[in-house]
């Protein structure tokens, strides 16, 4: 998916628009419709390019050639809001299928009750999700035991490096652990004037892609402990990432040089990325900068690979932070059996998934197609195959109120790389207490 739409959608988890509880049919009671008859369900999407409308129509037909009498009635360009809105409303123009970039609604989903558990669709059809997706992808489309999406291609993080770059400096081969990592990026920056003619890598938390979340993934932090509060002030994972980050801002300049020259160049989404123009010689991002970069034709020769990891967790090189788009079952539909076929369908079948990621550009979602020899990409694009089908690889797990404890960390974020905060143990601490009140009074 664009990640310009996923980032669009994460705002919305932000403003707590949340999912009616009304919402019925969770416990399955609503899926007796016959899916052998014929029928039409509706589908609604957030793709919006003309060449990703193209490929879910694409991935439509292909269900609709093996389900004949099932019809697909496809919408669009739906923002989780629009969504939102109409699984609360129900109706026949509804969805019965619906497909968010939103990895972080999935909680707000499957609590209110507004997409069905799919659990018993599963293991009816005699699919194990462990089995069929990567450990990452399975954690993120449940909450608190109900698996109430699928996931449907995700995203990947890796380290873009610019080889042209790293030679000049006399850097063999990218960084596996953070101390090397810490070395390279002080190597491959060379100051002009108050400002640099090279930043070996961006690490305030606006550069991009450098969120916290990003960052933690290496980590493999656990974000909440058994009874559901917060871990940030506990798990050493969290002191470890932000102390990192703030080595990095200082050593490389200090906070307000580095926002002064991210604030000159270009946008992420635009030809003048300044990883792309080789402002910058390393990059924290996702699989889709690959296509990017490469369209943007630099001139250099352009390196992948994974991020590092800690050096005390040296032997887990490879792994790293998994979201994606999700698919599921609304509550309110009455053709719950034959919804459930397109979700299948598009979750598990291989060549569907395969097909579907080969015209996405997006990293399957199953672990069969993974490993499927009918994938076409760029040679590099496997370090991102690799971090997906990886177990050690993480994800941020699901929330009563979404995506929100997110922000609110990302905000510490931003006070501590300042200056603004001084004391990161209390500012933890201060953290996890706010992050706990949230949660509680989304209840």
């Amino acid at each position: 998916m664009p990640e310009v739409i996923r980032k669009a959608a994460f705002a919305l988890t932000a403003s707590l628009t949340l999912l009616a509880t009304a919402c019925t049919g969770q416990s399955g009671s609503a899926a007796n419709d016959d899916a052998s008859k014929d029928t039409t369900i509706n589908f609604w999407h957030a793709w919006s390019a003309p060449s990703e409308v193209k490929a879910v129509q694409s991935l439509i037909a292909g269900f609709e050639k093996k389900h004949p009498n099932i019809h697909v009635n496809i919408v669009g360009n739906m923002t989780d809001d629009k969504i939102n809105q109409a699984l609360r409303a129900g109706g026949d123009k509804a969805p019965d299928v619906i497909s968010s970039f939103t990895t972080n609604n999935v909680g707000k989903f499957c609590s209110s009750g507004a997409l069905v558990d799919l659990n018993p669709f599963f293991k009816k059809s005699g699919i194990d999700p462990e089995a069929t997706f990567p450990k990452a992808m399975n954690e993120y489309t449940q909450f608190d035991g109900d698996r109430c999406a699928a996931p449907l291609l995700g995203d990947a993080y890796g380290l873009y490096y610019n080889k042209t770059a790293f030679a000049k400096a006399g850097i063999k081969n990218p960084p596996r652990t953070w101390s090397e990592f810490e070395a390279d990026a002080k190597k491959l920056t060379i100051s002009k004037g108050d400002s640099y003619a090279q930043l070996g890598f961006m690490p305030n938390y606006h550069g991009w892609e450098s969120t916290t979340e990003h960052y933690f993934g290496q980590f493999s932090p656990t974000y909440f402990d058994s009874s559901g509060k917060s871990n940030l002030a506990k798990d050493p994972a969290f002191t470890a990432g932000f102390t990192l980050q703030k080595k990095l801002v200082d050593e490389l300049g200090g906070f307000q040089k580095l926002e002064k020259f991210r604030s000159r160049l270009g946008d992420e989404w635009g030809p003048k990325h300044p990883f792309q123009t080789g402002q910058v010689a390393m990059q924290l991002d996702g699989e889709w900068r690959l296509g990017m970069a490469t369209e943007a034709k630099p001139d250099f020769e352009i390196g992948v690979a994974p991020l590092p990891v800690p050096d005390d967790q040296a032997d887990q090189y490879g792994k790293g932070y998994i979201i994606g788009t999700i698919t599921g079952i609304a509550a309110t539909s009455k053709k719950q059996n034959a919804a459930w076929e397109l979700v299948k369908y598009m979750t598990t079948d291989t060549d569907a998934v395969v097909n579907f990621s080969n015209a996405i550009h997006n990293v399957p979602s199953t672990l069969a197609a993974l490993k499927s020899p009918k994938l076409k990409y760029d040679p590099r694009f496997k370090t991102f195959l690799d971090i997906a089908a990886n177990p050690d690889s993480t994800t941020t797990p699901a929330s009563i109120n979404g995506g929100v404890y997110l922000v609110t960390i990302q905000q510490f974020g931003y006070d501590y790389e300042s200056g603004k905060t001084k004391d990161l143990k209390s500012g933890l601490a201060a953290t996890a207490k706010q992050i706990d009140t949230d949660i509680a009074q989304a209840k």
